[in-house]
């Protein structure tokens, strides 16, 4: 379809067109604004549009104080930004910026030497400057008045040829005439589904960029519940800072989210839905037989997310949420592995106090196991929505909270057998991945236990609080074989040395101690600041062989990862019995 800048521009402000962010947290700066222009004066393309018919042809909305006159007709899959960058310089009206600061896009022109740049301070002073080009398309401008004025100015601090006096009104009547800058944009139909307008999207996106079901979902927000979407990404960004004035704050150490993050949080508690791209043609009021599109089945499905989403985004409740993660003992973040099993598990925790009203207690205890369990065995990792989809699936048919509480033990208690704990996860500790979910649960657990840290009487729990904040981390990984003893040893290859069973959690001034020392010369060193029956004890908590330090390397790291499990499914039982860290 072929438009005109003009037309494009009417569209968005009647409505006709909606102007949402569909390709998230990426704004341009003013340089390519001033780029962009510079373009469409050269009469240079500025690429393809992409648009998406809503499926709701003439749906009118009320009509109020700056609204649109209608739901849109079309979507902007591909040409937000440029659009956005037109709208905003042509229709002088201010955008938001990455700090979420009204300004306005300002760009001027040289009439003379027929170039553009960003506007500054001395540009606006110099008289040869059009120092904000959008005065030339407002209602009310005056192009003859315009140019008078602008020569005279000129003309009193220089002396202007016939030349210039006839090329600065060519020049400005070019620029006016942009608002006739033909584009071009390909619309698809709303027949079209969401993997068929990703793929187009991808074949015609030079920067190669795909699409997936949640940016869908945020831009159908932006359409219909434009306050939910801003709603969700305010939340988010309060989240990475505490509050200035101790308000209410949802700002915390442990997970700082992201709006699809929470999207999905909303959609599981709405829908009992994992899968996005279902959730996407319910929203829009699609039936999934028939292909039709109901306007009532849409404004339904919508009422059940926001109610869902005001239950996520309630400060209590995340707060309340949070004390589920320090009970598991996951209380740095560090130690959180897999953010998607803390979003299941908060939608999880939801359903368990919003539909079964299962006690707060008894909840914070259920899912404190339920994410460590999920934490561990990456059970949220590979295909996490079909996962969640089928555990969303065991709650079918459910009311009561003793129900909830029996088929989420069942499940855990087929996963955590038995094997599990003796063969599957010591295997699964022969690892030197610096994210491995089993040493974060071996530390998880040494909080659950109450453990001091490894020759210290200082408790693991305390020096992992993620509210100090001090030059040196409390706590230090350290090799219990050190690096450049082992590669004396013959031991060169990183995968070896780095192996989880090979480090263990000290304070950093006995980690610099340590140095570079054999662990048969440094361990009784250390160990003579603690009676037997204590170090016994310490050496239990940190999964230490008796004689450690004398084994030959590979039976220490064997024998360690037996022990480390054994630890790992004590932290777990202590769960079990309701004692946590919260």
């Amino acid at each position: 379809m072929d438009y005109t800048a003009g037309k494009l521009l009417e569209d968005i402000a009647l409505g006709e067109i909606g102007l949402p962010d569909i390709q998230r947290p990426f704004v341009w700066d003013t340089t390519r604004v001033r780029d962009l222009f510079d373009s469409m004066y050269r009469g240079y393309p500025i690429g393809t549009l992409l648009f998406w018919e809503n499926g709701y042809p003439g749906e009118h909305r009320t009509i109020g104080v700056n609204t649109k006159q209608k739901i849109p007709r079309l979507l902007i899959v591909d040409g937000q930004q440029r659009l956005t960058a037109l709208y905003a310089v042509m229709k002088g009206v201010p955008i938001l910026d990455k700090n979420f600061q009204q300004r306005r896009l300002r760009i001027a022109f040289n009439p003379l030497e027929e170039k553009f740049e960003v506007t500054n301070t001395a540009l606006e002073r110099s008289p040869e400057w059009i120092a904000d080009i959008g005065l030339l398309w407002q209602t009310d401008f005056d192009q003859y008045a315009f140019v008078s004025e602008y020569l005279d100015r000129l003309t009193r601090q220089q002396d202007l040829s016939a030349e210039a006096r006839k090329r600065v009104p060519q020049a400005i009547q070019r620029l006016v005439n942009l608002i006739h800058y033909p584009l071009t944009a390909l619309e698809i139909s709303a027949q079209a589904t969401e993997e068929q307008v990703s793929e187009i999207f991808v074949r015609i996106n030079s920067r190669g960029r795909t699409l997936n079901q949640a940016d869908f979902i945020l831009t159908l927000m932006s359409v219909f519940w434009d306050e939910g979407r801003k709603e969700l990404e305010t939340f988010c960004r309060e989240a990475k800072h505490p509050s200035a004035d101790n308000r209410s704050s949802p700002y915390n150490p442990y997970f700082q989210p992201q709006p699809e993050q929470l999207l999905r949080v909303d959609v599981a508690l709405a829908f009992r839905r994992a899968r996005l791209e279902h959730v996407y043609s319910i929203l829009r009021g699609k039936d999934l037989q028939t292909g039709a599109f109901s306007a009532e089945q849409r404004d339904a499905q919508f009422a059940l997310l926001r109610k869902a989403q005001a239950e996520a985004l309630n400060r209590q409740h995340w707060h309340d949420f949070l004390k589920v993660i320090r009970q598991a003992g996951y209380v740095h973040p560090s130690l959180i592995t897999s953010q998607t099993a803390l979003v299941y598990t908060y939608a999880l925790w939801l359903i368990g106090k919003r539909d079964f009203r299962l006690d707060q207690h008894n909840l914070r205890n259920l899912m404190a196991r339920w994410f460590f369990m999920s934490s561990l065995t990456g059970r949220y990792t590979g295909s996490p929505e079909t996962r969640m989809d089928q555990d969303l699936a065991l709650l079918r048919g459910l009311s009561r909270p003793e129900e909830l509480v029996r088929v989420l033990e069942q499940e855990m208690a087929a996963v955590l057998t038995r094997d599990y704990w003796e063969v599957t996860l010591p295997n699964e500790l022969a690892t030197a991945s610096a994210q491995s979910p089993g040493q974060a649960a071996f530390f998880a657990s040494l909080c659950l236990l109450d453990a001091p840290v490894l020759y210290s009487s200082m408790k693991v729990r305390d020096l992992l609080d993620p509210t100090a904040r001090a030059c040196k981390s409390a706590l230090e990984r350290h090799h219990l074989f050190p690096r450049k003893y082992l590669k004396r040893q013959g031991v060169r290859d990183r995968r070896d040395i780095n192996q989880v069973a090979n480090y263990a959690l000290v304070e950093w001034h006995d980690n610099i101690g340590i140095g570079d020392r054999p662990p048969a010369e440094y361990a009784p060193e250390y160990e003579r600041r603690f009676p037997p029956e204590q170090l016994r004890e310490m050496y239990r908590y940190h999964a230490l062989p008796e004689g450690w330090y004398a084994m030959d390397y590979p039976t220490f790291l064997e024998e360690r990862r037996r022990l480390m499990a054994a630890v790992i499914r004590e932290g777990f039982e202590r769960l079990r019995g309701g004692h946590g860290t919260g």
